[in-house]
């Protein structure tokens, strides 16, 4: 059954326990502390993390080069 109390679908919860995923393999956070996290906070923190995988793996691809 799909729930859609205030737009918390399936799809969105999946996408929020990816993103508790993400923080406690890649960054060691609890699920707690994830979970207690403000929304607008979790997301900067799954961003962030994003953008450091992305800026290393041009970093290894830059010296694989050389």
């Amino acid at each position: 059954m799909e729930r859609t109390f205030f737009g918390l679908t399936s799809k969105f919860m999946e996408s929020v326990y990816e993103q508790f995923f993400i923080l406690k393999h890649f960054g060691g956070w609890s699920l707690t502390e994830s979970y207690s996290l403000p929304v607008g906070l979790r997301n900067w923190f799954v961003e962030r993390l994003k953008k450091q995988f992305e800026e290393e793996a041009k970093q290894i691809k830059k010296a694989q080069k050389r």
